[in-house]
């Protein structure tokens, strides 16, 4: 993925903050529930990017990676997926598009295959990954290149909507399911729990978790459920299930006009989720789930890698994925009105290993990380989970 593209899909996030129109789109997104609804009873016309069984599938291939020690040892780790996998995991990808028009069609272009490969394809060893192409939120129209209305703000979720439910008639035959998304992807999904499944116990009995990263899940301050979802609470046990894992990463403090980490703002528009006194940002980190610092375990594509911000030597690798055990620590913190996953560089005795960078700036964090800081602590829990659901509900 070039570092171009993913620069920007993540500027979806400062709707609110560039272009001042955040409670225009919060009202919008706020109002779906009657046109969703109604939309989403008309035939199907999911298009699958990630769909077990189709061809050139990019949540389907290669995990081997290339294990790189402080002390410059390498060793190459294979794993396999899981077509047996007893849950299914449900992934809205973040802004990719860079069609001129406000929303995206639904033809599967590279940006779309890229990010799903670095974002979900792992998830595949644990759980079978289902991910729509949907209408989304162009980087045009959220720039002001594309005029964008009402209808156009509603049609990104709408389609989204109308893909879960397509995979709730067609393909998910009582399993549970993980919901997964990313910034643009995270308040889709924010939104979807809301509407279909937080108030709504026969689907709910059917949620095993949701990772909804870099979308200010907001929980009242010092609770671990309220705010964004009256029913999903934050998991602190790995084998806890029905919860959700949120944060948005930093390797700096927050500074009092951040993107992230603060109540109704950036991407808070979008799952028309406003700033309050009562509320605070979620933070879960899922190398530690009931809190305190934990070594975090990190996973970069090689061109992933350069484009979220990687700085450093990057060493020669042979295989599809690179990981640094023992790079980073991460630790959920509040601070100013801000709460974040606090990542931070171990500074092993002569480690010169790449360290991810707030590329954006600070009111950004490491957003464009966020996913692949810990994706090895993710997979691993949602292992954890699966294995607790399907326990519980056999």
């Amino acid at each position: 993925m070039a570092r171009r593209r993913v620069v920007q899909w993540a500027r979806v996030a400062v709707v609110a903050s560039v272009l001042g129109t955040g409670a225009w789109i919060s009202a919008c997104i706020g109002s779906t529930n009657a046109g969703a609804t109604a939309s989403s009873s008309a035939p199907s016309n999911t298009v699958w990017l990630c769909k077990p069984g189709l061809a050139s599938d990019p949540c389907e291939v290669p995990w081997t990676a290339t294990v790189i020690k402080a002390n410059g040892e390498k060793t190459v780790v294979t794993t396999t997926d899981a077509k047996d996998a007893p849950i299914d995991c449900f992934y809205v990808y973040p802004t990719v598009s860079t069609e001129p028009t406000a929303n995206s069609d639904l033809t599967i272009q590279p940006a779309e295959t890229d990010v799903a490969f670095d974002q979900a394809s792992r998830f595949s060893q644990v759980c079978r990954v289902y991910a729509p192409m949907y209408n989304q939120l162009t980087l045009a129209s959220i720039g002001g290149k594309a005029h964008l209305t009402a209808a156009e703000a509603l049609k990104a979720y709408d389609s989204a909507l109308s893909a879960f439910k397509d995979y709730m008639a067609h393909d998910n035959h009582g399993r549970g399911i993980v919901f997964i998304g990313h910034s643009q992807g995270a308040a889709i999904l924010i939104q979807l729990l809301k509407q279909e499944v937080d108030n709504n116990p026969k689907v709910r009995k059917h949620l095993v978790s949701a990772i909804l990263l870099g979308g200010n899940v907001t929980v009242p301050i010092g609770k671990s459920v309220g705010g964004s979802f009256s029913h999903i609470p934050a998991c602190r046990t790995s084998t806890e299930t029905g919860c959700v894992v949120a944060y948005s990463s930093f390797v700096d403090p927050p500074p009092a006009n951040s993107l992230f980490g603060r109540p109704g703002t950036g991407v808070s528009a979008l799952s028309g989720q406003t700033a309050s006194a009562d509320l605070q940002v979620l933070c879960v980190n899922p190398a530690a789930l009931g809190g305190g610092k934990a070594v975090i375990t990190p996973y970069f594509t090689g061109v992933g890698a350069t484009a979220v911000g990687v700085v450093g030597t990057s060493p020669t690798v042979s295989t599809p994925w690179v990981t640094y055990p023992d790079l980073y620590t991460g630790q959920c913190m509040s601070s100013g009105g801000a709460t974040w996953l606090q990542v931070t560089p171990t500074s092993l005795p002569g480690d010169t290993r790449p360290l991810v960078t707030e590329v954006l700036g600070a009111t950004w964090g490491t957003h464009l990380a966020d996913v692949n800081l810990t994706l090895g602590n993710l997979v691993s829990l949602v292992g954890s989970q699966a294995k607790a659901y399907t326990a519980h509900h056999q």
